[in-house]
């Protein structure tokens, strides 16, 4: 019994060194989180993520060049809106209700709603499923009369989109066409912009007047639209610093950070900062 007792004990301990050593190796590691994925925001009003500019625009450009051959208005207007609007996607309303655009609730929005503080307290706001899905109603808020001309324009003439946005009263910033123009100037945005042939043109715009006429009866019995929200630009002044700005405006200096992209804290006269959340 002796000469098969110790082979025996040799073996259960090998099996049970083996089993131990198995079990040690197949335990999943830890997954480091990926550098690209943002940091997720904590509280309702806290941003904590940070979008860059690039991110942003690699992330939406897609959809606002589907959006572009569908009904003309131009990917770089599209994407320097969303930048403006949503600063860079950091914004709260762009956080909690996936809003890129500022879209206000009208009557015939039938969707969920959010309410914020803007042109007033509690104001109403549009929620959507995704960010794609606020670039989509976009396109169809401004398939309305008072937008109509726009529509005639090339859909590569970003100057007179940012122009005829404008003067159709889109946003309250008397320098919004500026801003519009010195995004797609600063990011190169006009190189997801097409060319189409006169013949292509006339058939989009065809399309898309039609479906504006078809709007139009709706459009007499609601509510004049509002404007998608007030633009709070701050243009920078001598003697400001962050601490400063940040205070008159109630966010915090990371906050303001966010919102605009700065990577550092020197401010220059003259600079125009996004200072709603």
């Amino acid at each position: 019994m002796k000469i098969f007792l110790i082979p025996l004990l040799v073996v259960l301990t090998l099996a049970s060194a083996c089993s131990t050593r198995k079990t040690t190796l197949s335990k999943p590691a830890a997954s480091a989180p990926k550098a690209s994925q943002p940091v997720k925001t904590i509280g309702e009003n806290t941003l904590v993520n940070k979008y860059s500019a690039q991110d942003y625009i690699e992330r939406f450009k897609a959809i606002a060049i589907k959006e572009m051959n569908s009904y003309g208005i131009p990917a770089s207007i599209t994407l320097a809106q969303g930048l403006l609007e949503s600063g860079n996607g950091n914004s709260s309303l762009a956080r909690d209700a996936n809003n890129h655009f500022g879209i206000k609730c009208t009557s015939e929005w039938r969707g969920k709603t959010i309410l914020k503080d803007d042109d007033e307290k509690d104001d109403c706001f549009r929620v959507y499923a995704t960010p794609e899905e606020s670039f989509r109603d976009h396109s169809e808020f401004l398939k309305r009369k008072r937008y109509a001309a726009l529509f005639e324009l090339d859909k590569n003439d970003y100057r007179g989109w940012a122009a005829g946005l404008k003067e159709a009263g889109y946003a309250t910033n008397p320098r919004y066409a500026e801003l519009l123009i010195t995004l797609v100037d600063r990011y190169d945005l006009s190189k997801y912009d097409r060319r189409e042939g006169y013949v292509e043109k006339i058939k989009r715009e065809d399309k898309v007047l039609t479906e504006i006429a078809r709007n139009i009866p709706e459009e007499k019995k609601q509510e004049p639209p509002k404007t998608p929200v007030s633009m709070k630009i701050y243009e920078v002044k001598q003697g400001d610093t962050m601490y400063s700005i940040a205070k008159r405006f109630t966010i915090t200096i990371e906050e303001l950070k966010i919102l605009n992209d700065l990577g550092a804290t020197d401010l220059k006269m003259g600079q125009l900062l996004l200072v709603s959340k």
